[in-house]
């Protein structure tokens, strides 16, 4: 027995023998203090030797980490007594020890620690997924006809008619209105209430975004989780959303006035209604975008070669995002027109691809935003443009060196390209329908969502991640 536990031994100090002098050559240390090949006994301790190698001590205290099992540059291959640990120098833990490193210096946007930090983007992103069910319902309020059944606007949005009597005090109300004289005129009281509701509905549900949203932010701020650099961009978008407020009376105002024309239909102002939906993208990407930046501080860079290739992406996404912004806002002139129902044939325009009536109005930019034809044309000009650049974007990054995340991104990204312009054809040649105008709105802001998330995950890593990189891809 005792000879076979002095065996074992000796079998156990071969293999520490064999691993330090796979490393010793190496630019990748492990220990904190190196031996010096006299004193081979500091090396034989378990305890010190193990410590370091698992990352317990205080410069590697997060090396283990990585899909392949890698712990701090060396592959392990478990429960194989021959070859204890394999040095694998082409797969090294660069993702653990730079985020390690990376901390240091970099600018949070919470205090407290990860708990305040998980919190403030769970509560962020609910503000962005509230945002987005805002921008939804407006499409459905406005496809319903529904947007000037109020007449009258109040800051607080008052308690809706509960009475009979009430019911026909606001019904002649809109009786007075160029709509139901010149749209709905012998509508009925039940018909009535259906696009009360939706409107009301649609001002409520914003009310309850501001309370949702003010409420929270009071409470990090008195606690102390939330930075001046963050509470600043907060309160910004906070100010946003209170001016969206009256940015939608000022567009509702403008379908309460006579048309100019007796021929007319009574219709909000294409520019007001631009602007409402600009304005609802601007604050949906700002909560999104911040919300992203809290609960991920630093971009997924692994390593230098990943770092160029996302900057190699970011310079085609930043464009492309704005074409699709673009596109999204020409979609507000086509509703703001009632273009949809111009043409509702794909892909002629009628019988012909260019209608005879596109350049029929004064002054010449009248034509791009007023013009039924025109506009619809534009819009179909800007999404087949966005759909083609958005797969030829896919097509020049195919080959580039970058993180999965990324490559997942822009691959979701073209298939959600071209769902969108499916959605916007059968709306056009289903004349419109409700269920696909909705659905067609909400698909510009879901493509709009994964350009935020594109450039969000190719941005710039801080000075501290990219030191650290460049530090372990010298010594690698």
């Amino acid at each position: 027995m005792e000879s076979k536990l002095v065996w074992l031994l000796q079998r156990r100090s071969k293999a520490l023998n064999f691993l330090y002098n796979n490393i010793k050559g190496t630019s990748t240390r492990v220990l904190n203090e190196q031996p010096s090949p006299s004193s081979p006994s500091s090396l034989l301790n378990p305890s010190r030797f193990f410590s370091s190698v698992s990352g317990r001590s205080a410069t590697t205290s997060t090396c283990v980490a990585g899909r392949n099992s890698v712990i701090c540059g060396f592959r392990a291959f478990h429960h194989h007594h021959k070859d204890f640990y394999k040095p694998s120098y082409r797969t090294m833990c660069t993702t653990a020890v730079a985020s390690v490193e990376s901390k240091e210096g970099q600018k949070l946007l919470v205090t407290a620690g990860s708990h305040a930090q998980k919190v403030i983007g769970i509560w962020l992103f609910a503000s962005a997924a509230w945002v987005f069910s805002m921008v939804v319902l407006g499409g459905v309020t406005r496809l319903t006809r529904s947007g000037l059944s109020m007449t009258d606007w109040k800051f607080s949005g008052g308690l809706p008619p509960m009475t009979d009597d009430e019911w026909l005090i606001e019904f002649e109300k809109y009786k007075q209105s160029p709509e139901y004289k010149r749209v709905n005129k012998g509508m009925n009281i039940e018909d009535f209430k259906f696009i009360y509701w939706m409107e009301y509905a649609h001002r409520m549900w914003g009310r309850a975004l501001g309370i949702m949203f003010a409420l929270p932010f009071s409470y990090f701020m008195r606690k102390g989780y939330i930075t001046l650099r963050l509470g600043l961009r907060l309160s910004g978008l906070f100010a946003l959303g209170a001016g969206q407020g009256l940015i939608g009376w000022w567009m509702v105002k403008s379908g309460l006035e006579e048309p100019p024309s007796e021929y007319a239909q009574p219709r909000v102002s294409p520019y007001r209604l631009a602007a409402h939906l600009t304005s609802a993208f601007v604050i949906y990407c700002g909560l999104f975008w911040t919300a992203l930046s809290v609960v991920l501080p630093e971009p997924p860079a692994e390593s230098i070669a990943w770092v160029h290739g996302a900057a190699k992406v970011k310079r085609l996404a930043l464009p492309l995002s704005i074409l699709v912004g673009i596109t999204a806002v020409s979609g507000a002139f086509v509703a703001g027109n009632d273009a949809g129902h111009a043409f509702n044939t794909f892909p002629k325009m009628g019988d012909k691809w260019i209608p005879d009536d596109v350049f029929s109005m004064e002054p010449f930019w009248r034509n791009f935003f007023e013009n039924t034809s025109t506009v619809q044309l534009d819009h179909r000009i800007l999404a087949t443009a966005t759909l083609v650049s958005i797969c030829g974007f896919w097509w020049s990054t195919r080959k580039l060196d970058i993180h999965p995340a990324i490559r997942s991104l822009i691959g979701s990204t073209m298939g959600m390209a071209a769902l969108q312009v499916t959605l916007g054809i059968s709306t056009l040649l289903s004349y419109v329908p409700v269920s696909l105008g909705s659905a067609h709105q909400a698909g510009a802001l879901t493509l709009f969502t994964l350009m935020i998330l594109l450039n969000h995950t190719v941005r710039k890593p801080s000075p501290s991640l990219l030191k650290s990189l460049l530090s372990v891809a010298k010594t690698t």
